[in-house]
């Protein structure tokens, strides 16, 4: 919670580097690197259970997260609140990179997850993708697969879009 508040705060607090125009071929209208994500989320519940950002498309963000004691509940199988860990990182960051204008910032309100298959090891990878991008909410779809390309939880985030300056 108040981590990934952090995480997020400082990110929507940058300033806009591109053009505040809004295609699904150009989300982000507060584009940062992985590195630049990656170094944010350390000393974090991110950065505990191990969710790493992996990739920037020009519509999704993708990271991972390892299936081992951290992440695990224990009967051996992934934990559903890890997965939902890594389905409100990856939506919650996307979406911080999608606002308006500085002083604004995108906090979550509701995340619905369906584990459909449990998984056991190697490593997890989510996809978060924006179904809907609105200037006082946002809608982030996230599916959550397994070494294999299996599917094992599908996540949605609404999130509401907050002025963070008087």
């Amino acid at each position: 919670g108040l981590q990934a508040y952090r995480l997020c705060s400082c990110l929507a607090s940058r300033p806009v580097t591109r053009s505040l125009s809004l295609t699904m071929a150009n989300i982000f209208r507060r584009p940062r690197t992985v590195d630049e994500l990656n170094a944010h989320g350390q000393n974090t519940a991110v950065s505990h259970l191990g969710i790493t950002i992996t990739e920037v498309g020009e519509d999704f963000l993708r990271g991972t997260m390892r299936v081992d004691q951290r992440t695990k509940q224990p009967y051996g199988l992934l934990h559903g609140g890890s997965s939902a860990m890594l389905a409100e990182t990856l939506a919650s960051v996307g979406a911080n990179m999608c606002v308006e204008k500085e002083g604004q910032q995108a906090v979550g309100l509701e995340l619905n997850c369906n584990h459909v298959r449990g998984v056991t090891e190697g490593i997890v990878t989510g996809t978060a993708r924006p179904v809907h991008v609105g200037r006082k909410n946002q809608v982030w779809d996230i599916r959550i697969e397994d070494s294999r390309g299996k599917l094992c939880c599908v996540s949605r985030l609404t999130l509401a879009v907050i002025e963070t300056t008087p």
